[in-house]
C-alpha cells in the first residue's frame, strides 16, 4: 500500500492500524539517537553531584531519566502520527514492522 493509499484510507476510517508498543519504543529511540543525548546528561549530572552541587546534579539526572520516559511513553503515537505525514518514516515504519495495516474484509 502506498502513502497516499495509506492516508487517505486512514483519514476515511477504512483501515485498522495498530502500532506494536515496545517496537515503536526502540524504533523512536533508536532513530533520536535517544541513547547519544541521554548517556552524556547523566555522566554530567553524576559529575556535577561528584563537585558537591548534589541538587544541581539530581536535577539534571531527574530531567535526563524523564525525557527517556517521555519519549518512550508516547512512542506510539508519535509512529502514527509521523507515518501519516512523511512518507520515508510510513516506509521505514511498516518495513521494520512497527506499524501494522489490517483492511477490513
Amino acid at each position: 500500500m502506498t502513502h497516499a493509499e495509506f492516508v487517505a484510507a486512514y483519514r476515511e476510517g477504512r483501515l485498522k492500524v495498530s502500532v506494536d508498543r515496545d517496537s515503536a519504543r526502540r524504533f523512536v529511540a533508536g532513530r533520536s539517537l535517544l541513547p547519544l543525548v541521554v548517556l552524556p546528561v547523566l555522566g554530567l549530572s553524576v559529575a556535577i553531584a561528584l563537585l558537591g552541587h548534589y541538587i544541581l546534579g539530581a536535577a539534571l539526572f531527574t530531567v535526563a531519566i524523564g525525557a527517556r520516559f517521555l519519549v518512550r511513553s508516547t512512542a506510539q503515537g508519535f509512529v502514527l502520527q509521523r507515518a501519516l505525514h512523511q512518507e520515508r518514516f510510513y516506509q521505514d515504519a511498516v518495513a521494520a514492522r512497527v506499524l501494522r495495516i489490517e483492511e477490513p474484509a
